[in-house]
């Protein structure tokens, strides 16, 4: 077995030459899912394991290895078509699959030399998932993928896992699960327990843990993500729905928590052709039952979808931008009716410069779905303030566990009940919360020493970050309103 660093090295230093042909880190660690998921499939029907195949013959990986130039290349292309319609894992995993290798000979060396060579069935479950987690990062970090709205900060990650302490017996969902940190983070958490006995192991590696991701891409990432930390097996009903739109009805089932970080954005939309050729974006305003408003805002429909998928008493933590704890109309009826009929009972406001997309300004809301009653179930919110005279960057300065074990100790995941309030953490009462000014939940106390004290003001490469947020949260707050004007007026017309 290959030392855990040196096979991160090897991995990563081709993925450098891909690079060089045009290859971003995301296409990379596409076609290295496909080809790690065939390679370890047909070591778990080898000795020591001697499990079924669950990839049919002729499509698995040794007829990749008895290929190369153009035939190992149309050989593949046949693989990933063929597989993407199999049920299961291999469905998620494969499903739309394309081969981004437009060299044949480098598809070669990276099947032959760097995943042949190497046992990854016999490799440690924390090796392998950290790993991928790195390759995931170094995609999510890759500004022109995109991919950093799919990666949520894994320190954040596990401060929330740290405080909602998921146990062996619970049922945990992410309706909004990206690469699947918020499920692997969960995993880790319950594993520690040296106590769990077979059933509980077992519940652990196949139905405690589920998703849902809209994107076929990511959810194959997710898959393998899970697959590589030991959650899953491939030839398993795979715990990712993939290419599901999370908001378009209720699911039916119902989780005992519940931890998500919803896409970025704020509105539902799609993307129509007009009598005159002209593609049009219109906002797509979700309408169910079970919603307490009908609204186009994406990230006040996921607050609804979480605390439907919620069963009574079932607890959840979800990561929200600023507008959803201030913007009016839906926002303000959310807001109540969230407050009556849940136990809301902490907020976290996170600083800026923590997230992979630009100009994100988030908070992290945690509640506890309660039983209908006329009494509201919300008593007292408790507010930990990380962001006022908080700077934090990608790269100089990044957030990491220690930043966030104030929040952590203040929350008192003993028992949340015996809380003492500090300069950061505050308790507000129901009564108060009610009475603001359309129940804004927006709530800050801190002074900025920057406005105070200059010497008290960040680096400038931290004010000149700072900025660059606050004016990409700017920009996109005008695009939105500009698309409004513009779908006002198509309709007008």
């Amino acid at each position: 077995m290959s030392d855990a660093r040196a096979l991160v090295a090897k991995l990563w230093n081709y993925c450098q030459i891909l690079r060089d042909d045009g290859l971003s880190y995301g296409d990379y660690v596409e076609q290295l899912t496909y080809l790690l998921f065939l390679k370890m499939a047909d070591e778990q029907a080898r000795p020591p394991f001697n499990r079924p195949r669950i990839v049919p013959e002729g499509l698995d990986w040794p007829s990749l290895l008895d290929r190369e130039g153009e035939e190992l290349e149309a050989h593949y292309l046949k693989v990933l078509n063929d597989l993407g319609r199999e049920p299961g894992m291999l469905g998620v995993v494969f499903r739309k699959a394309q081969n981004r290798i437009q060299d044949p000979a480098k598809l070669r060396r990276l099947v032959s030399d760097l995943i042949e060579n190497e046992q990854w069935m016999i490799l440690d479950a924390d090796v392998k998932g950290d790993l991928y987690e790195g390759l995931l990062q170094k995609n999510a970090e890759d500004v022109k993928s995109g991919a950093g709205q799919y990666f949520t900060p894994r320190p954040l990650i596990k401060a929330i896992v740290e405080v909602m302490r998921p146990g062996p017996a619970e049922t945990i969902n992410d309706p909004a699960c990206g690469t699947g940190g918020f499920l692997i983070a969960a995993h880790e958490f319950i594993s520690r327990d040296p106590n769990l006995d077979p059933d509980q192991k077992q519940h652990l590696q196949s139905g405690a843990l589920s998703g849902t991701e809209i994107v076929d891409n990511t959810a194959r990432l997710c898959v393998m993500n899970l697959l590589l930390h030991g959650i899953g097996r491939p030839n398993g009903v795979s715990p990712i729905d993939g290419g599901t739109d999370s908001l378009a009805a209720d699911p039916g089932k119902r989780y005992s928590m519940v931890l998500t970080n919803p896409p970025f954005g704020k509105k539902s939309s799609v993307t129509v052709i007009g009598a005159d050729g002209e593609a049009v974006r219109e906002s797509l305003t979700v309408v169910r039952e079970d919603f307490w408003a009908s609204t186009s805002n994406k990230q006040l429909n996921f607050m609804q979808h979480v605390k439907t998928l919620l069963e009574i008493h079932g607890r959840a933590a979800v990561v929200v931008p600023d507008n959803v704890l201030f913007e009016g109309g839906a926002g303000e009826t959310v807001r109540r009716r969230l407050l009556h009929e849940c136990d809301v009972h902490t907020l976290l406001r996170l600083p800026t410069g923590v997230f992979y997309a630009q100009g994100v300004k988030a908070n992290v809301l945690f509640f506890d779905r309660k039983p209908a009653s006329e009494r509201p179930w919300t008593q007292e919110l408790w507010v930990y303030d990380l962001r006022t005279n908080q700077h934090f960057t990608l790269k100089q300065n990044p957030l990491t566990l220690e930043h966030l074990r104030g929040f952590i100790e203040a929350f008192n995941p003993d028992n949340r009940h015996t809380r003492s309030e500090s300069e950061r953490f505050h308790r507000f009462t129901y009564d108060e919360l009610i009475a603001r000014d359309k129940a804004n939940l927006d709530i800050f106390w801190l002074r900025d020493e920057s406005l105070e004290d200059a010497s008290t003001l960040p680096t400038p490469e931290v004010i000149a970050a700072e900025i660059a947020e606050d004016l990409e949260a700017a920009l996109a707050e005008f695009a939105e309103i500009a698309t409004s004007l513009a779908e006002r007026d198509t309709a007008a017309s």
